[in-house]
């Protein structure tokens, strides 16, 4: 079990703001960093009858934006498909919740 922490750890030491903002790429003179959004999850266990074990993980990362440099001008320009497929979603869920909120006080 003590491998399987080990090597959870360092897989995980490599998520965060590397999986979240990639490397800075140069087009034409234009400089950016492509921006996500990014999740990620790990779990093991081991058996009590035969002793093995195990474990897994997952993770997802949603394209949001990029940070584009022109000259001295530094601004960020969002994914507006990927910003869509997210929000629908979201505005979905927290029109239920609202509703049962308002459902809940009548």
């Amino acid at each position: 079990m003590a491998n399987l922490v080990n090597e959870l750890g360092k897989q995980a030491a490599s998520l965060g703001v590397k999986s979240v903002y990639g490397e800075q790429q140069d087009v034409d003179g234009v400089r950016f960093v492509p921006v996500a959004l990014s999740w990620s999850g790990f779990g093991g266990g081991e058996s009590a009858e035969d002793g093995s074990n195990g474990g897994g993980g997952g993770g997802l990362a949603v394209p949001i934006g990029a940070y584009i440099r022109r000259g001295d001008d530094l601004r960020f320009e969002p994914n507006l498909i990927s910003l869509v497929a997210v929000a629908i979603p979201f505005v979905w869920v927290a029109g239920r919740a609202l509703r049962s909120i308002i459902r809940a006080f009548r």
